[in-house]
């Protein structure tokens, strides 16, 4: 029996499938940002806010799949104790880009498996990615070639394209920069009998 995703993040489907694993994608209807907003900056941690976001998620499309395994996973960005949201236009996008540019940032990514209602295993990864003192012109020329896929991802970047440019060092769990602490996740499907051991 396949893997249930609970996200409809195509970076996460593909991790998933480059690793072997047959997945359905069932996308939750989970608002990120009324959920994020309910957390208090200084009194929840990030890691607690991409733990409790990720469960909702799964959560909520295993209510829909019955006994099914239904994995949910999300992302946040911290930078000076501010989790970012994903940016809402083009603006939004440069005005965040912006903030990060010549300085660090931690990408911390959670994933839960959950069947019946119930929690069954919770995962998380981090990576700190030091981003470069790039020109005003090079965020636009970069804005301009990725075009609406800066709004897909918290940060307003993708690593794996042209997004790379952006940074001169990354330390950390390159999978959970994409959105899920990959390994985690495998080894967790192997308990459950979904990949092979």
């Amino acid at each position: 029996m396949s893997l249930v995703l609970a996200s409809g993040s195509a970076a996460r489907a593909d991790m998933l499938r480059s690793a072997g694993v047959e997945v359905e994608i069932v996308a939750s209807r989970v608002s990120e940002s009324a959920f994020k907003a309910r957390y208090l900056p200084g009194e929840d941690l990030p890691e607690q806010v991409a733990q409790a976001l990720a469960e909702a998620k799964a959560l909520a499309v295993s209510e829909v799949m019955p006994g099914r395994l239904v994995l949910g996973s999300d992302q946040v960005l911290v930078f000076e104790d501010e989790i970012f949201d994903k940016p809402e236009n083009f603006s939004d996008a440069r005005r965040q880009m912006r903030r990060l540019r010549g300085h660090s940032h931690t990408l911390i990514s959670a994933a839960v498996l959950v069947r019946d209602g119930t929690a069954i295993w919770h995962g998380m990864g981090e990576a700190t990615l030091s981003v470069r003192d790039y020109s005003d012109a090079f965020l636009d020329r970069y804005l301009a070639q990725e075009g609406e896929a800066v709004l897909s991802t918290v940060g307003g970047y993708r690593i794996e394209s042209m997004g790379a440019q952006l940074f001169d060092r990354v330390e950390g769990d390159y999978f959970s920069i994409l959105g899920m602490p990959l390994f985690e996740v495998l080894n967790a499907l192997r308990d459950e009998g979904i990949v092979k051991r």
